[in-house]
């Protein structure tokens, strides 16, 4: 975000077709603040687009040498529990940093009309000390296909692991 408020991003690496765009934010001051919003616009790069189809849903991924497992019973429209695991060579990984106030976030794209669904863990916060688990309040509006991107950071370095969840 430039001094002046204006958002912009470098859209340089994206492929031929149609790609919607979100940014989801919380202002910190004025008559909306705290209050919580998604923005979305549909951009269109030129050229001939090929359609990709959406991996197989799985329980866990593996990125950057760290396995991310998720579990949890999801019913559309009702709120459950997801707990997501993450593990570095079959071991639990506790060290977590801070990535923007909190461990890790979880957005959730649903197949077919891209409803857009943001989620925090609502585990405590304490310092650098994050996992292995992290509990989060998931209630996805839409059964099907849903896929998932949790960006969590050691290290210094941020991760993003992506699986397909179905939702019943």
């Amino acid at each position: 975000m430039a001094a002046d408020g204006i958002w912009s991003a470098d859209l340089a690496s994206l492929t031929s077709g149609s790609w919607r765009m979100f940014a989801s934010f919380t202002p910190d001051n004025g008559a909306q603040k705290g209050k919580d919003f998604v923005l979305s616009r549909t951009v269109t790069v030129p050229g001939r687009a090929t359609k990709t189809p959406l991996p197989a849903a799985a329980g866990s991924t593996e990125v950057d040498g760290y396995t991310v497992t998720v579990k949890g019973e999801l019913m559309a429209g009702m709120a459950h529990p997801l707990t997501v695991s993450v593990a570095k060579d079959g071991k639990p990984v506790t060290d977590l940093q801070l990535y923007l106030d909190t461990y890790a976030h979880l957005t959730a794209f649903h197949e077919g009309d891209a409803a857009f669904a943001h989620l925090h863990p609502t585990t405590k916060v304490d310092g650098d000390h994050g996992g292995p688990d992290l509990s989060f309040h998931a209630e996805l509006p839409t059964a099907g296909n849903w896929r998932l991107f949790l960006q969590f950071q050691t290290g210094g370095k941020l991760h993003t692991a992506a699986l397909t969840l179905r939702v019943g």
